[in-house]
């Protein structure tokens, strides 16, 4: 196996999310329909939906390996994710709001760096029953910039 944190890939998925949504200040308040044919049904984006999505993506896998490497239970997700859009998600992007995701995503995206540095490269590949090894988990993060490409690039 690589013995490069495999966390890198989470921080590489979390800059092209940002990349992204660098133009998403260009926005014209029209919804963005994406399929999920797997499951059967569309779903609405907007681009402040989508940043929200990100965050908490981030945040249920992070405290997934934390759970994980406490041999503890990880708590259910109880969010109503991509199937419910609130209503502040249907605000503009301002470059306040950019500035705070930057701020929010790379610490979120440091945090896995860190942590599976901590752990270190024996926990990577180490089997956890039925759950994903730290390394299953930072590739399946490392897929987060999916809900940033529902947005595309704008302007």
């Amino acid at each position: 196996m690589s013995t490069e944190n495999p966390a890198q890939l989470v921080v590489d998925g979390v800059e092209r999310c940002l990349d992204l949504a660098a133009t998403w200040p260009a926005w014209d308040g029209m919804l963005i329909y994406g399929d999920e044919p797997d499951l059967g049904v569309g779903n609405e984006w907007t681009p402040l939906k989508a940043l929200r999505r990100i965050n908490d993506h981030l945040i249920d896998h992070l405290h997934e390996v934390e759970a994980l490497l406490a041999r503890a239970k990880p708590m259910p997700d109880k969010w109503h994710g991509r199937f419910v859009t609130l209503d502040s998600d249907y605000q503009p992007v301002t470059e306040a709001d950019l500035d705070e995701a930057r701020s929010r995503l790379r610490r979120l995206a440091r945090t896995y760096l860190l942590r599976y540095a901590a752990a270190g490269p024996a926990a990577w590949d180490a089997p956890r029953g039925k759950a994903w090894t730290l390394r299953e988990i930072a590739t399946h993060v490392a897929r987060v910039d999916g809900y940033a490409e529902e947005i595309g690039r704008l302007g």
